[in-house]
């Protein structure tokens, strides 16, 4: 786990046995199955938050933090993010995450994929459409917090219980609508070469 100050990851050759995801999901399913394998990164928002590097040679071996989720009991591992919404233009929105980014969306600038926590983002049923929209065109920035009705905070476990049930995603793929959410860190799961 990183620590403020200090360097992150160590210098690396590239591993005769590299086993190459195509993005957060499939990486995710990788991990899943052995976590101790070498592992890297060709696109995603993991991928993007640490820069998209490009393959190369000499690399980093960086330890990354993953997601434990239950979705209504069932088990899934993430490694950039879990949503829970019942849409982007109305109701409430949760985003927990292991990486800055979603798609285009700067959701959590603070965010890093190995500091022990994620980060929680909640968007309040009240906000208007109106908002949303201009919290929008900020987000790819980063810049649509502070904002009364979006909080952000960091958490090592977290568990929801929702009145109705949400739509939930683990990094992008869909995993049905539930009614409990839980996530726990699990500090330094894998590393992957970049």
């Amino acid at each position: 786990m990183i620590r403020k100050g200090e360097p992150w990851g160590e210098p690396a050759a590239r591993p005769l046995d590299i086993v190459l995801a195509d993005g957060d999901a499939e990486l995710a399913e990788f991990v899943a199955h052995d976590a101790d394998g070498a592992f890297g990164l060709l696109a995603g928002d993991l991928h993007r938050s640490l820069g998209s590097p490009p393959q190369r040679e000499e690399m980093q071996r960086l330890p990354i933090d993953a997601l434990l989720v239950r979705v209504d009991g069932v088990e899934h591992l993430a490694v950039a993010h879990v949503v829970a919404r019942h849409g982007w233009w109305r109701g409430p929105l949760l985003a927990a995450v292991n990486s800055a980014y979603i798609g285009d969306w700067n959701v959590a600038p603070r965010a890093h994929p190995n500091d022990g926590r994620f980060d929680v983002v909640e968007v309040g049923g009240a906000m208007s459409l109106r908002q949303r929209l201009q919290a929008r065109r900020r987000v790819p920035l980063g810049s649509h917090v502070p904002h009364p009705q979006i909080t952000i905070r960091t958490a090592e476990s977290a568990t929801w219980s929702f009145e109705e049930p949400r739509d939930v995603y683990v990094d992008g793929i869909s995993r049905g609508r539930a009614q409990r959410l839980e996530i726990v860190i699990s500090p330094d799961h894998f590393s992957i070469y970049m």
